[in-house]
């Protein structure tokens, strides 16, 4: 009888395409108070709360948010 002893590795985005909020925060050089300000007025990059309620930005998310933003102001 075999055991196999090595866990198979999860499937899914890898721990380092997700942000943090505090990442995004100091990505942008902004406070927690602009982030809630833009979240209300429905100004954020998409995001996503995990299991733990803890919030998380996909990285490519991130880059696509900030693209608009360049064109937007080009």
């Amino acid at each position: 009888m075999s055991r196999q002893t090595a866990n198979p590795t999860p499937a899914g985005p890898k721990p380092s395409s997700l942000m943090t909020l505090q990442d995004v925060y100091d990505e942008l050089g902004i406070a927690k108070s602009t982030w809630n300000d833009w979240k209300n007025k429905g100004r954020t990059p998409k995001f996503f709360r995990l299991p733990n309620n803890q919030v998380r930005v996909r990285r490519s998310d991130f880059e696509k948010w900030l693209d608009q933003l360049e064109k937007v102001s080009a």
